[in-house]
């Protein structure tokens, strides 16, 4: 493949213009301007902010980012992870250990505002330009952008604006999606001297995710199942309390941990089927906003990173940016529909009960054991999948 610097093929002075300053967004923006084209992002929040998240870059995220030239911010802002470890939520007794320290490029834990502000950085380092409180209210099909600043012309237009996608609707009608009858809680707090290491604290109907951020912080997301619907998106305010009355019968660690949350944000899950269309002649659609994922795999933005990388390729390497297109629908369509599958599986194994639950864990415990290599050497398919250098047919 060409190095970032070379890849200065077909899109070179094309303009690009992107919906959407997310990590989708601006890892095409990077890519994009990394190709020579002129690149707009347009943003409709006032300011790129993310309330106190984090976020996992596995080792095929990882990948693309490195080829865009980011390993130095990337090795500074992340925190290189070390094991994923299952545990039994109602004990506290480890299942398992999987080892993730092998991997090349590192599979690392990340403030999510500060990889949003890495990648933005270098996009407008490469000449991207980002506009705020930017609303596209409609796309032409000849790429024509409006905003209330005025229209904007494009040889591509590339929607990146997630679930709620106004890009979308210019594409094709999106599947409606469907309550999984499943809530999650997302929460922040400070927590000195936490391994480098992903714990899935699981139990009956529910389970917790924590690891560790750099500065002394443990990232949380808990995931309850009922059929009380919540609305989608991630930014809804709840009760602390209501967070640790639903995990009431989880190990002493685990009330610790809850004990310090104070602001919880609550969203619904909702299951997307995988669009069928994901392109015009002269628009594109990548991450949420054609594909959304349950948060099961840790693959959401690791997806739109992959998707980011793999349309600026295709359309620099092509003479004809709607044949770039079809290619890229065509690579990414079956890779992101069995991730999405996969974490849907996950949904389930987590929740487990009875004599399934003691099942599942007597095998992981025996594959963690006679076979320590088995669970990644079975996740090889996602994580070692290179977008940087697969064929583009």
């Amino acid at each position: 493949m060409q190095t970032p610097d070379e890849m200065t093929g077909h899109m070179r002075g094309k303009r690009v213009a992107i919906v959407g300053a997310g990590i989708g967004g601006l890892t095409a923006a990077l890519a994009f301007a990394r190709a020579g084209a002129q690149v707009e992002v347009f943003e409709r929040a006032g300011e790129i902010s993310e309330v106190g998240a984090g976020i996992q870059i596995t080792p095929n995220g990882a990948r693309a980012l490195s080829a865009l030239g980011l390993d130095a911010q990337m090795e500074a802002f992340g925190l290189a992870a070390d094991a994923v470890v299952p545990t039994d939520g109602l004990t506290g007794y480890p299942v398992t250990r999987f080892d993730l320290s092998g991997f090349a490029p590192r599979y690392r834990f990340y403030h999510r505002a500060a990889l949003i502000d890495l990648i933005g950085k270098a996009a407008q380092d490469a000449g991207a330009k980002i506009y705020l409180d930017a609303p596209v209210t409609s796309v032409s099909p000849d790429g024509v952008l409006q905003t209330p600043q005025g229209a904007f012309t494009s040889d591509l237009c590339v929607g990146a604006d997630g679930i709620h996608s106004v890009v979308r609707s210019f594409v094709g009608v999106a599947p409606e999606p469907k309550f999984t009858g499943q809530v999650a809680w997302r929460a922040v707090v400070s927590i000195k001297g936490a391994a480098p290491e992903a714990h899935i604290w699981m139990g009956p109907g529910r389970h917790i995710v924590t690891y560790p951020l750099q500065g002394d912080v443990l990232n949380i997301v808990a995931v309850q199942e009922r059929t009380e619907w919540a609305a989608e998106g991630w930014s809804h305010p709840d009760d602390p309390e209501n967070l640790r009355a639903a995990f009431t019968d989880f190990a002493p660690e685990v009330q610790k941990i809850l004990s310090h949350v104070h602001k919880p944000m609550l969203w619904g899950l909702f299951r997307h089927e995988v669009a069928d269309r994901w392109h015009t002649d002269r628009i594109a659609l990548l991450g949420d906003a054609v594909h959304p994922t349950l948060p099961f795999l840790a693959q959401g933005a690791n997806l739109a990173i992959e998707d980011a990388f793999l349309l600026a390729r295709c359309c620099d390497a092509a003479v004809n940016i709607t044949s770039a297109l079809k290619t890229y629908e065509g690579l990414r369509k079956p890779r992101v529909t069995r991730a999405i599958e996969a974490a849907n599986a996950n949904a389930r194994n987590y929740h487990l009960d009875g004599i399934a639950r003691r099942t599942a864990h007597l095998g992981l415990k025996t594959i963690g054991k006679i076979a320590p290599n088995a669970f990644l050497n079975r996740m090889s398919w996602l994580y070692d999948h290179d977008v940087t250098t697969e064929p583009l047919g």
